[in-house]
C-alpha cells in the first residue's frame, strides 16, 4: 500500500479519510508467472497497481508465434484493458504476467463508489488513461518515424530493465519485427 500511496502523491494530496475508503476496497492479488489474468473476450473489471512484477498486453492468435505485443507495463504503473473497462465491452486482447506479479486491484463497481464519494477516484481514472494514451501514442509514433533497430535501441535506453524481464520473442512482436530481424539487429549494435 505504500508504493501506491506514494505514487499517487506526487500528483496530488489525499485526505486520511480519502485514503481509507479507496484502500478499503483495494484486493491484493498475486498473479503467477505466464499466468492470463484477462482472456480475450472477457470484460475488464478492474483497474490494478503494480506492486512487482511485469505485465504484457497482446493480441492472441492461434499460431502462438503469430501474437500481436503491443505494451508492456511493470512495477508502480496501473494496468487494465482500459478500454474495456470503460466500456464494459469484451476485451480484444489479454494481459499476462510475465514474471510473477503482485498487484493491487479496484473493481468497477468499487471505482464508481469512489468516484462518487472521493477526490482520489478521479485522479487514479485520469492518471490510468493518461498514462495508456502516452503508451498507445508513443508506441504508434516510433512504428511510423523510425527503425526496427532505433524502436529497439530506444526501448531498452528508456526501459533497460526489459531485456532481463521479457523473453525476446515479445520485444520482436512489440517493435514490429520478426523474432530473425531482431536477432540480426543485436548482432549489428552488439
Amino acid at each position: 500500500m505504500k508504493q501506491i500511496k506514494a505514487y499517487l502523491e506526487q500528483i496530488a494530496s489525499i485526505s486520511d479519510k480519502d485514503w481509507d475508503f479507496f484502500t478499503s476496497k483495494l484486493q491484493p492479488r498475486i498473479i503467477k508467472k505466464k499466468a492470463i489474468f484477462l482472456k480475450l473476450n472477457e470484460i475488464e473489471n478492474h483497474i490494478s497497481f503494480i506492486e512487482s512484477g511485469v505485465v504484457r498486453l497482446y493480441i492472441p492468435k492461434e499460431n502462438p508465434e503469430k501474437e500481436i505485443t503491443f505494451g508492456f507495463s511493470f512495477k508502480d504503473q496501473f494496468i487494465s484493458a482500459y478500454d474495456s473497462f470503460l466500456t464494459r465491452k469484451p476485451s480484444a486482447y489479454e494481459l499476462q504476467a510475465l514474471t510473477e506479479t503482485t498487484i493491487l486491484s479496484i473493481s468497477y463497481t468499487d471505482l464508481q463508489e469512489i468516484y462518487r464519494t472521493t477526490q482520489i477516484g478521479n485522479l487514479i481514472g485520469r492518471l490510468t488513461a493518461e498514462r495508456l494514451f502516452l503508451i498507445k501514442s508513443s508506441r504508434e509514433q516510433n512504428l511510423l518515424n523510425l527503425t526496427a533497430e532505433e524502436r529497439y535501441l530506444k526501448l531498452f535506453k528508456e526501459r533497460p530493465e526489459v531485456l532481463k524481464e521479457i523473453p525476446l520473442k515479445y520485444i520482436s512482436s512489440y517493435i514490429g519485427v520478426t523474432a530473425q530481424a531482431l536477432s540480426r539487429i543485436r548482432k549489428r549494435i552488439v
